[in-house]
Parts: structure tokens; sequence; C-alpha cells
């Protein structure tokens, strides 16, 4: 059974830091191409961050430069380290991983609220 967890959510003030967490089972995390999206009250999903598993990453042009998508594979785990963040940064946060081959598969987690506000 494949599980993807999130983990690290929380509120923070502008300008503040938080590391969300991905644990991933029942997959070979290292050969999947796995990526961060969110979701803002009333809008739609939207990527954030993507990490191919040859290790390019691709960022949102609102998130270049404060977030950084990383993962180990050795622990099955993808993490996303925000800083700088912004009220506009509010969102559920969720994560993905997709495998393609001779057929497409793609999981997601079930989400972490992250909330910005003083």
């Amino acid at each position: 059974q494949v599980q993807l967890v999130e983990s690290g959510g929380g509120l923070v003030q502008p300008g503040g830091s938080l590391r969300l967490s991905c644990a991933a089972s029942g997959i070979t995390f290292r050969i999947a191409d796995v990526g961060w999206y969110r979701q803002a009250p009333g809008k739609s999903r939207e990527r954030v961050a993507l990490q191919a598993k040859g290790g390019t990453t691709n960022y949102a042009d609102s998130v270049k430069g404060r977030f950084t998508i990383s993962r180990d594979n050795s622990q099955n785990t993808l993490y996303l380290q925000m800083n700088s963040l912004k009220p506009e940064d509010t969102a559920v946060y969720y994560c993905n991983a997709n495998f393609a081959g001779s057929s497409f598969y793609s999981y997601w987690g079930q989400g972490t609220q992250v909330t910005v506000s003083s």
C-alpha cells in the first residue's frame, strides 16, 4: 500500500521559516518524479516545486529564491524548506510522487496546513 504522509505545517509569522516533510512508503522513491503543490481557500491547486528523479528542480515564480525542494532517497522522504514566508503562502501543501514507465502512476499525500499570519 502506497502512502505519502506530510508533516511540518503550522502557524508562522511573516518572514519566518518552516520545513515540510513527506514520508513515502510502499514505493521506490528514488525513481519517482516528486513535487510539492498547494491549494489556498477558493483557489485551484498550484505547483510549488518539482524535482525530477535525476535531480533537476523547477519552482513556481512566486517561491523562487525562498523555497527549496530536496529529497533523501535512503529515507524515502521529500522536503520543502520554506523561508521568508508571506501571508500569500498560506495554503494546504501536498506532496506528490509520479512514476512514468509502461504505465503512469501518481500518488498524493493528505496535505498539511501552512498559515502565515501575524
